[in-house]
């Protein structure tokens, strides 16, 4: 039986904004994997990185588990580790490192691995898994076991042999979700993800996959894990999952970390009437498209289901921009989903990305007139990010300057020459999240003067913030048109 050791390389504490957002999920992917490892009769445990101060405090855990293989698995359902960050690079570099001197055989499974798996076998990895990790990783642990060599006969992994690199012929995608187990929720210690969230947020919230893949082909999108197939597990699968983790750790909130929520046709009212047969009650939210939220008996459905926010990729107020995503939505079926989501009780929230290849001042004034107009309940603002494998990777990769990866999910530097300089997109992120948050006081201020009888201390305290928001806007904005001036380099 061999023994081994899984662990990530997303350290809470490497991401500042993330740290004191307080917010944490589990390494979801991960437990997947180290489930069907489990599964196939390996002794399986997990170093669980989330909330350590440094790598090497594995080298206790390496030293007293002395395991034939350690596996840094991690989570490609979160947008955090899709986005390889430099310092959770460095920190999966150097956990690599003391396994190595401990003669384990280091497996990597990752996004950041996939498209650069050259630099990972560099640093010591032994085999780099491209792709979903279950299946190849069972095939990989097994073939070691069995003492066979010539890897080139398993799909979907790269390696060294002697000064060159393989890469063998890629695997296919699990198309039955169901058939995987339950993610090994067990090996991990979920108390200090609970005190987080109760402490930042006022309740604990967990992750949860109901599909794989995105079949949508927005050209700045990579999919190095799952892909374009979209397969989801059956609503009976998913709910009984959901059973199981609310007896046992009683969360109140659940992410469904899903790239689309309830695609298939008939999932969500089947899922909303499970749900109810088994009279199971929290919130959720979901990540989901607007030209998918525009059928009123779906989404309705979704609320029926307990669905609590919705976030759209909406990206740009500007048709333009859109098109030239290859979207596929328009910006009238995002202000219709918008209201639709409203009007049956729910919180529409929106993505927002700026500086794609051809955004100008006009495209970003729309942009930002979309946002204020509409109102949603959160709105997360990005630039665009050029990850290896995508069409809008191949269009800048002549103007990607020396940095090609963000060190942490703050650091917003666009890293691609475009019409402004990377300050001024900086600059253009604080002041539309403070002209949209000086907007929502506006909103509430309007509200307790058509409702006097009735308002609220949330409406007074949130009409109470334009106090605040009103001057601070105008210095953000003063500080932005001085940039916009600005020679981009």
């Amino acid at each position: 039986m061999n023994k081994i050791l899984f662990s990530h390389s997303y350290f809470l504490r490497f991401d500042p904004k993330q740290w004191a957002t307080g917010q944490p999920y589990p390494p979801l992917g991960t437990l997947y994997a180290a489930a069907c490892i489990r599964e196939a009769g390996n002794e399986v445990s997990l170093f669980d990185t989330m909330f350590c101060h440094k790598p090497e405090e594995i080298i206790s855990v390496l030293d007293e588990i002395k395991p034939d293989f350690f596996v840094v698995c991690d989570d490609g359902f979160n947008y955090l580790t899709k986005m390889c960050l430099t310092n959770m690079r460095e920190a999966a570099f150097r956990m690599i490192r003391q396994a190595k001197g401990r003669d384990c055989k280091v497996i990597v499974s990752s996004s950041d691995a996939t498209d650069r798996y050259r630099q990972y076998l560099d640093k010591g990895a032994d085999f780099v898994i491209l792709g979903e990790a279950e299946e190849t990783l069972r095939e990989l642990i097994t073939w070691i076991q069995n003492g066979k060599s010539g890897f080139s006969g398993i799909n979907g992994i790269a390696f060294r042999d002697r000064q060159d690199y393989v890469k063998t012929a890629p695997r296919t995608v699990i198309r039955d979700l169901d058939l995987l187990p339950m993610p090994a929720w067990d090996l991990i210690d979920l108390n200090p993800y609970r005190s987080a969230w109760i402490n930042h947020a006022g309740y604990f919230s967990l992750n949860m996959a109901t599909t794989r893949g995105c079949p949508f082909k927005c050209n700045w999108c990579a999919k190095p894990i799952y892909g374009n197939r979209y397969h989801a597990r059956s609503p009976e699968h998913v709910v009984k999952e959901l059973k199981w983790l609310k007896e046992r750790y009683a969360f109140d909130h659940i992410w469904f970390c899903d790239d689309i929520f309830g695609l298939k046709p008939g999932w969500v009212n089947a899922f909303a009437s499970l749900i109810e047969t088994e009279n199971l009650h929290f919130k959720f939210k979901i990540q989901a498209r607007a030209d998918l939220l525009l059928k009123e008996d779906n989404v309705r459905a979704l609320a029926r289901a307990g669905c609590d926010n919705i976030w759209m990729g909406a990206e740009s107020g500007s048709q333009k921009i859109l098109d030239a995503m290859d979207k596929g939505i328009t910006v009238q079926q995002i202000e219709e989903a918008t209201r639709l989501i409203r009007k049956l009780g729910m919180k529409p929230s929106f993505f927002i990305q700026f500086g794609y290849l051809g955004e100008t001042k006009e495209d970003i004034d729309m942009t930002i007139r979309m946002i204020n107009h509409l109102l949603p309940y959160e709105i997360g603002i990005s630039v665009s990010y050029p990850l290896p494998g995508t069409i809008f990777y191949e269009k800048v990769k002549g103007n990607i300057r020396q940095k090609t990866n963000w060190t942490d999910s703050d650091e917003m530097a666009l890293m691609f020459q475009n019409t402004y300089s990377p300050a001024f997109y900086k600059q253009l992120h604080r002041f539309v999240h403070k002209s949209y948050r000086k907007h929502i006081a506006f909103d509430n201020l309007q509200w307790l003067l058509k409702h006097p009888a009735n308002g609220r201390f949330t409406h007074l305290k949130k009409a109470l913030s334009g106090l605040y928001y009103i001057p601070a806007t105008f210095f953000e904005k003063r500080k932005l048109r001085q940039l916009e001036k600005t020679v981009p380099l």
